[in-house]
């Protein structure tokens, strides 16, 4: 390998002497500085020592970023599903339903769309207003959040399954003896949280219900009719 000297200035007048090592030092007045060798050779033992770095290095990608063969064979024995649509079984206020759904379908999505129920609303789809809550085994959720393919065996209850035929729930009641609606867009999300904290706790207090509907985004600004809804439905229960 050759190696091009370093570019420099000197006179004629200059005097180089040659050093062990292939290397010169250049002299000049009140100067003395290192010129590059003609050439630079490698040992065998950092050729080899470079070689196992590089054999190495290449394992390491190897094992960091597998072949598609590989993530295809990981896939298939993880019991990976999709990308098509499967067949989910869904407890849907109290009837099982099965659909075949793409694996990245929401619950809410499923709800809304070939299950026909519209009550549960979306409004951000990232679970920031909570707009889309229904219960999962009595616990509210955000449905936006959830993938259908993840609920498996667990109970979904969604504001059409509150109410007993055409007897509304108390909370549902309450929220219209009160006014606690007006666009009516988070009202089912809002319902459905009020009406789980009565099961969970019959006698909140204000701060109660305050932060069982804490999560929930009303930009009518209704607050103050919900929590006046929630506690009167709570002396009905």
């Amino acid at each position: 390998m050759r190696v091009v000297p370093r570019r420099c200035s000197f006179t004629p007048g200059d005097k180089i002497r040659s050093s062990v090592g292939g290397r010169g030092l250049m002299t000049r007045t009140g100067q003395t500085f290192e010129t590059p060798g003609e050439t630079d050779t490698v040992s065998r033992r950092s050729f080899l020592r470079g070689a196992g770095i590089t054999a190495i290095g290449a394992g390491m990608l190897d094992t960091a970023f597998p072949s598609d063969a590989a993530r295809a064979d990981d896939a298939a024995h993880a019991g990976a599903i999709g990308p098509g649509a499967v067949p989910v079984t869904l407890r849907v206020n109290g009837a099982t339903r099965t659909l075949a759904l793409t694996p990245q379908t929401t619950l809410a999505q499923a709800l809304r769309g070939p299950l026909g129920l519209t009550g549960t609303k979306v409004g951000c789809g990232r679970g920031a207003c909570s707009a889309c809550t229904v219960w999962l085994d009595g616990v509210p959720v955000a449905s936006c959040m959830m993938l259908a393919v993840d609920v498996g065996a667990r109970a979904v209850t969604t504001i059409e399954g509150l109410a007993n035929g055409d007897a509304l729930h108390p909370v549902q009641e309450a929220f219209i003896a009160h006014d606690a609606v007006q666009c009516g867009f988070c009202t089912p999300g809002m319902i459905m949280s009020a009406a789980a904290l009565l099961v969970h706790n019959p006698d909140p207090t204000l701060d109660d219900v305050k932060a069982a509907t804490s999560g929930h985004l009303c930009r009518c600004g209704t607050y103050p009719h919900v929590f006046a809804a929630t506690l009167a439905a709570a002396k009905k229960t």
